[in-house]
């Protein structure tokens, strides 16, 4: 496989700084090229670039370059259920969703770049009721298999399993199952931390696909809860 050339540089980190100083629409109008070359269309570039490495891993994962509806998170916050009103968000997020997906609460890959801190992500983010359910009960029903997921020493060394709990064990579950705190879980994710110098990095796109390999197999887990074909 040909290696692209680098998608991000230092200059989004730069960018995104400066959005966070300015968060307003002049700023961001002022300064609109730097978002069109540095965020969108770096963005883009990269969803096309690992497209191909999406597909090694499961051909059931999409990696859609639209500007609009696709992989790439728009950089405009919805302020209507907020109380804060800055109109833009000051991080880059992309995320590859499984085929069956209808919104980001679904089995995915998921990259973050932010100059407070910038990780890989992977699992699901607050499944709904339905999906939860089905997923404790395959921790039940398939403990080994959860557990050969979590505790495999690729993705252990990569990712840490985050997320909001429930602070009692969820109805119909046991409280002494062994995996309860697994069971209280509400967010079934993952992530790996990354570094600005290993996001700007002529390689980044095969440190991605390499972190995103790693998590396979609790990808597949997740995702084989849900019905879904991996």
């Amino acid at each position: 496989m040909a290696s692209p050339t680098r998608s991000f540089r230092p200059a989004l980190f730069t960018y995104l700084n400066g959005l966070a100083e300015n968060n307003d629409r002049q700023w961001f109008a002022d300064h609109k090229d730097r978002y069109e070359e540095y965020v969108k269309d770096a963005g883009l570039q990269f969803i096309r670039d690992f497209e191909p490495y999406l597909h090694e891993i499961s051909p059931h994962f999409v990696a859609d370059d639209r500007t609009v509806g696709g992989s790439l998170f728009r950089i405009y916050r919805d302020m209507r259920f907020s109380k804060d009103k800055t109109p833009y968000k000051t991080h880059l997020g992309i995320q590859f969703r499984h085929e069956a997906a209808k919104d980001v609460h679904a089995p995915g890959f998921y990259l973050h770049l932010d100059p407070a801190g910038s990780f890989a992500g992977v699992g699901i983010w607050r499944p709904d009721g339905r999906s939860a359910l089905a997923i404790r009960e395959a921790i039940v029903d398939r403990s080994k298999d959860w557990l050969g997921a979590v505790n495999d020493p690729d993705f252990a060394s990569t990712y840490a399993l985050e997320g909001e709990a429930l602070k009692r064990p969820p109805r119909g579950f046991p409280s002494d199952h062994p995996l309860v705190e697994d069971l209280k879980r509400k967010d079934f994710i993952a992530t790996g931390r990354l570094s600005r110098k290993t996001a700007t990095a002529p390689d980044f796109l095969e440190q991605y696909a390499q972190m995103s390999r790693n998590a396979a197999g609790y990808v597949e887990f997740l995702t084989r809860s849900l019905g879904l074909p991996f």
